[in-house]
């Protein structure tokens, strides 16, 4: 193995910083800056050039320690993961920690690193950060203060022992602030504001044929506005997702069995019963309170009606648990808080599970590997397999993963294939929901409330227990179909 190639290289030369195209991508050279001057200027500007929201972190090692695993945890921190610096906080090994690194990188689009104090890493920390630069083709930049030839000497032995044997240098305070580039802009430290939204009045507990009428009737104008915008959501919602099934063609199109009596309503069969629990979950998921998701599921079931389909969803729709019940919109500052507590891939997904899906931890710990699709867009755990073993497959309990949470559930799958022994049909969390002091301990590290605990309902999810009809009758008219505000009188 040949030792690395030192010279001077003007700044202009150095690869350009853009970012990733996609999560992985071919590992470029290191780069390797030489401060000889050992100038606090070039620290600062390291650090103002950091901005991990576009995918730039600075990673300053703990002094005094030359442990990998403490590296891990530094580059975790520089991520904003810092959740392990609390005394009763999880603790992570090297192996797992470095896993951690790697999918957190891949997940969230890190692209490029600055390690400061590269003069003092050991060459199995070098080690560690070649096998993340080859994993993830972040651009991997080495700040070194080498101001004796000995030193500079050194180094370069423990660069080429690492393996990064492609390496391009910079030397000198005005190339090395060159090639660091300038501070980010607007950059934003603290979590993110909370998020508001405007609360519903206590909703009336009529059908779908007398629930529009009945909020014109016993609310004030503005409260009716605001239901109404959440119901003509879930009539819009409704309309396109029915309009899409009926377009697809005839191979991939979801197919209806046929009875005797052609005026006898059909039931929806597996396939179809499966896509309507994803679409109510989608529809729901994001619902800031109960009332929005009831406002939004009688829309939902005007519109059905509008295309002679009837949905049928449980009585007590408050008491139940699932999406829109017993969730918790993931919202900026959730994601922050889940992040930020918990470095662990798996616990972090975990938790976000438990906030967007709103049901029992004993369903939740039989999702499988292979059960979150490549896109982390959707989970589908199936209950029936396990449980019915032998009888036919029953509609699996499908949930829509939110868009700032699939980060979370991408890092834990790539987590757990990362893990020695591990195949598609193990448990994704392995672990998590086990032992009461274990599990107390993730709700702990979390601090977040998580309703579906406190929900205490044991039965199927709302959503999973709805059911829709075809009616083979002349398209009714839906009821209340959006007249204006004028046009409804009680």
């Amino acid at each position: 193995m040949t030792a690395p190639t030192l010279f001077p290289v003007p700044a202009s030369t150095l690869p350009p910083a853009t970012p990733p195209s996609s999560a992985a991508r071919a590992a470029g050279p290191v780069r390797l800056l030489l401060d000889g001057d050992d100038d606090h200027a070039v620290h600062r500007a390291a650090y103002q050039w950091a901005d991990p929201a576009c995918g730039r972190i600075t990673v300053d090692p703990t002094p005094h320690t030359t442990s990998p695993a403490y590296l891990a945890l530094d580059v975790l921190r520089a991520m904003g993961r810092d959740g392990f610096s609390r005394p009763d906080a999880e603790r992570m090994s090297t192996d797992p920690a470095w896993r951690a690194v790697t999918c957190w990188t891949l997940a969230t689009g890190v692209y490029e690193v600055i390690v400061l104090r590269a003069h003092r890493l050991t060459t199995e920390r070098l080690r560690r950060l070649a096998a993340w630069h080859a994993d993830t083709g972040i651009r991997l930049t080495l700040l070194a203060h080498a101001p004796e030839r000995d030193d500079e000497q050194r180094l370069t032995e423990h660069l080429t022992a690492a393996g990064l044997d492609d390496v391009v240098t910079a030397r000198g305070t005005v190339p090395v602030l060159d090639a660091i580039g300038p501070a980010a802009a607007g950059r934003r430290y603290g979590p993110p504001p909370h998020d508001h939204a405007y609360r519903l009045p206590t909703l009336p507990r009529s059908s779908v044929a007398a629930f529009r009428a009945d909020c014109w009737r016993h609310q004030n104008t503005t409260d009716f506005a605001r239901t109404d915008g959440q119901y003509r959501a879930g009539y819009a919602a409704a309309r396109t997702w029915l309009a899409r099934l009926q377009a697809q063609p005839p191979q991939a199109a979801v197919t209806t069995s046929t009875t005797e009596d052609p005026a006898e309503p059909t039931p929806f069969n597996l396939q179809e019963t499966e896509a309507l629990r994803l679409f109510l979950a989608r529809l729901t998921v994001s619902s800031p309170s109960t009332q929005h998701t009831v406002a939004r599921v009688r829309g939902a079931q005007a519109g059905f009606l509008a295309h002679a389909l009837l949905l049928n969803v449980p009585d007590n729709l408050v008491s139940c648990a699932g999406p829109g019940i017993t969730t918790v919109p993931l919202t900026p500052r959730v994601v922050h808080t889940i992040t930020v507590r918990l470095p662990n891939p798996l616990r972090a997904a975990a938790i976000a599970a438990l906030l967007f899906t709103g049901t029992d931890t004993s369903l939740l710990s039989m999702t499988q590997i292979a059960s979150v699709d490549k896109d982390g867009t959707t989970a589908a755990i199936d209950r029936d397999s396990r449980i019915n073993i032998g009888e036919p497959p029953g509609p699996r309990h499908l949930y829509a993963v939110p868009p700032r949470a699939r980060p979370l559930l991408r890092a834990a799958v790539e987590f757990r294939r990362r893990t020695p022994r591990t195949a598609d049909n193990h448990g994704l969390f392995a672990n998590c929901f086990g032992t009461t002091p274990r599990f107390d301990a993730l709700i702990a590290d979390a601090g977040l409330p998580i309703p579906a605990l406190a929900n205490g309902h044991s039965g199927d999810d709302w959503h999973t227990a709805a059911r829709c009809w075809h009616l083979h009758t002349p398209t009714p008219p839906a009821p209340d179909v959006l007249p204006r505000l004028g046009e409804l009188h009680p």
